[in-house]
């Protein structure tokens, strides 16, 4: 009788202290409300200039959600369509990237092939003088593409002068449902190797990927590389269609764990498989998130394939769109997801994250053990760790700098008004004559050219300064400032074999569309050749 007196008691006690712990958050947040209330009236009145509402507004709003994790966010009316972008990877436009600077004209840089652009004939080179006769000097590159974008359906005009004949024409363009693919190229890359690169997960695309097998199996296909390296991912519903291609209905591919209890779930797969027997090998990188782990996460713990390359970035948050107030929406984290195993993707410590964001080193005393299917033993902690760990190829800052001040896209631009045709791309390759006028043409650009080594002494030079200790070491400061110091050619020439990649790639895209850019860089993959001949990768 006393137990039960106890268990009634204690079952009290619990109800009550809940119920006394949601009190307290209700009265928090209802304090919290009043107190923002009360500051943004006191400063309306009282403010020594006008207040700009706005902008305050959504600061405090950011700030706020920025404080719980980086995937919680405020999406505004007027950024509605952006977010439907990032999510759909599909706008209204006529299919194209330009190359804008605000004292020119548009120029097209890079139509997608069978678009609306590329159907009128617009090429490279080609020069946007007018968007429905309003002139593009002096506009912005987003106010040039903004005009470009439209309803499906409607038509724009565009006055444009020939890359290579130099005709004024006026073309007009119907807009279309632009969708940029999230399966960038199918194809073979030995006799029975297939090979499918995939940059995203919206919807349709484990649709895509069964065509893409289908296509690769009528060609010999006998193993199957899935490139998700670089791939943030997107839709979760997508990754389970994905990985049901090749487990037995009925798998478990993914749990979802969250306060809310519509949130606690279980994620099986429930179409039946194509083909549970071809092997696999998933590449992936430091890049790779989301829902890119989740399918990479699903093959390792099933014993379905070889994870290949760089531990994962590991974010193993679920985010659900709310709609808020004014027709806004709220990208909010509800859960998170954890593998067949039970290991959770998302990093244990933020703060424990390499410079761009991935998993930084976790120590195996910190993390746990889990069980795949055939009791292979696989850790948690943050991300997928490959099963083959291979190094990706770094760059030099140089290299860095040649494409992110666009000199290589400046450059290409130039190439192509030159070269009205190139080789066949199984042919085409950048010469030492064609470098050497790369050479020419990038001495004359303003870049910081700097090696991460003469940076970093740059940044010391001045912390040495502010102690009052450069004066006393300024014999040894110059010596090494000068053992430092590489005029711009040298260091280009120096890091040729770096440069040409990318030039190639640029120009195949420009003569033969998005594809040929995938060809190229996989002649040079070499994580991609070193994963081919693991032992593992039967």
């Amino acid at each position: 009788m006393k137990k039960i007196i106890y268990i009634l008691f204690a079952a009290a006690f619990i109800a009550a202290a809940a119920d006394s712990s949601a009190q307290t958050k209700s009265f928090k947040l209802g304090q919290w409300s009043e107190i923002q209330n009360s500051i943004i009236k006191e400063l309306n009145r009282s403010y020594v200039d006008s207040l700009p509402v706005d902008r305050i507004m959504r600061a405090g709003i950011d700030q706020m959600l920025e404080s719980l994790d980086p995937y919680t966010v405020y999406i505004p009316e007027d950024e509605n369509e952006d977010f439907q972008m990032l999510l759909s990877k599909t706008y209204g436009g006529i299919g194209a990237i330009i190359h804008k600077k605000k004292e020119a004209n548009v120029v097209i840089n890079e139509p997608y092939i069978n678009s609306p652009a590329y159907k009128a004939g617009l090429v490279c080179g080609d020069e946007i003088i007018s968007i429905d006769g309003f002139p593009t000097v002096g506009l912005e590159a987003a106010e040039s593409s903004d005009r470009m974008k439209g309803k499906p359906g409607t038509t724009v005009v565009f006055k444009v002068k020939k890359v290579h004949t130099g005709d004024t024409l006026d073309i007009p363009i119907v807009r279309e449902r632009i969708h940029l693919p999230d399966v960038e190229y199918v194809g073979m890359l030995d006799d029975t190797t297939g090979y499918i690169l995939q940059s995203g997960f919206t919807d349709g695309v484990a649709n895509e990927i069964k065509n893409g097998y289908n296509k690769l199996k009528a060609k010999g296909m006998k193993r199957l590389v899935l490139d998700l390296r670089g791939n943030g991912g997107g839709l979760m519903n997508e990754a389970i269609n994905i990985v049901s291609l090749f487990v037995p209905k009925g798998s478990m591919v993914v749990s979802s764990k969250g306060l809310d209890p519509e949130s606690q779930r279980e994620y099986r797969t429930t179409m039946d498989p194509i083909d549970t027997e071809i092997p696999i090998i998933v590449m992936v990188d430091s890049g790779s998130a989301s829902s890119s782990e989740i399918v990479s996460g699903a093959i390792q713990d099933l014993d379905r394939g070889t994870i290949m390359g760089k531990r994962t970035y590991g974010k193993g948050l679920v985010q659900s769109v709310r709609p808020v107030a004014y027709n806004g929406q709220l990208k909010v984290t509800t859960a998170k997801y954890y593998t067949p195993s039970g290991r959770c993707v998302q990093a244990i410590d933020y703060s424990r994250r390499n410079e761009d964001g991935s998993v930084g080193h976790i120590p195996d005393s910190l993390t746990k053990e889990f069980k795949t299917l055939n009791g292979r033993t696989v850790r948690d902690g943050g991300g997928i760790i490959p099963d083959v760990e291979i190094p990706s190829k770094s760059y030099s800052r140089l290299v860095y700098s040649l494409v992110l001040n666009g000199i290589i896209d400046s450059y290409v631009l130039d190439y192509v008004r030159n070269h009205k045709t190139i080789a066949p791309l199984d042919e085409f390759h950048f010469s030492d004559a064609d470098f050497e006028d790369f050479i020419e043409f990038a001495k004359k650009q303003e870049f910081d050219y700097r090696s991460s080594a003469k940076a970093l002494f740059d940044q010391m030079k001045l912390e040495l300064e502010k102690d009052g200790i450069a004066e006393s070491m300024e014999s040894e400061i110059k010596a090494l400032e000068k053992a430092l110091e590489m005029d711009k050619e040298k260091f280009i020439r120096l890091k040729k074999d770096e440069i040409i990649p990318f030039i190639e790639e640029e120009i195949a895209v420009r003569y033969y569309y998005q594809e040929a850019g995938v060809q190229v860089r996989l002649r040079y993959d070499d994580q991609l050749k070193k994963a081919l001949e693991s032992p593992l990768a039967v």
